[in-house]
């Protein structure tokens, strides 16, 4: 049986190095399992998710989007690091998602920096962020900067996306296929629009 993965990219340039991570990740997974992977560029979406955030309407596009994370069944979230975290572009459609959306849903991290130095935002910053949208975030997280693309060695950057893919694959195949979602269905409760926007303490 086919399952679907999505892979989420901040990066903010094109090419990017974080869709090349991305696009590596989804192919580790790919060759673990049978998947149909939709990779999403957020720079593409970067006014709607803005306009979303401060009318609680997400537009076509953006809906698009969200709804692809709602209903895979496997996600792969790909950010750039900026000052030691996660990209604004990146938290910001996270917090633009319903509450529910990640619940129980396998997840794989991956971050891009200049320096090493920056790897452990995947653990400081990305990791607590998923675990506290109820995501199931699996064990290796994979960072890569610059020098790593060309990098030899014991634990080199294709190692750990290998290992990371598995993993991914794994809890994806021990889980019951995603169920489709509701095109109709709001992405904002009713609660949240009466009350002018979304909860201020989230």
């Amino acid at each position: 049986m086919t399952r679907s993965i999505v892979a989420i990219t901040a990066g903010l340039s094109q090419p990017s190095s974080t869709r090349l991570l991305a696009d590596r990740l989804a192919a580790a997974v790919g060759d673990q399992l049978d998947t149909e992977t939709r990779t999403f560029e957020l720079r593409d979406v970067a006014h709607d998710i803005t306009d979303h955030l401060l009318t609680g309407f997400p537009s076509p596009a953006l809906k698009e989007v969200v709804d692809a994370v709602a209903g895979a069944d496997g996600l792969i979230a790909v950010s750039p690091i900026f000052n030691a975290s996660y990209s604004g572009l990146f938290k910001s459609f996270f917090d633009a998602l319903g509450d529910d959306a990640l619940r129980d849903k396998p997840v794989l991290l991956g971050a891009t920096g200049g320096t090493a130095r920056h790897s452990l935002a995947l653990e400081h910053a990305l990791r607590p962020m998923f675990v506290y949208l109820r995501a199931v975030v699996v064990p290796t997280a994979v960072f890569a900067a610059t020098e790593d693309w060309a990098k030899g060695g014991r634990d080199t950057l294709h190692q750990r996306i290998r290992r990371a893919g598995e993993q991914l694959a794994a809890l994806v195949a021990a889980r019951e296929p995603a169920q489709p979602q509701d095109p109709f269905a709001l992405t904002t409760s009713f609660e949240e629009l009466l009350g002018g926007g979304h909860d201020p303490d989230r």
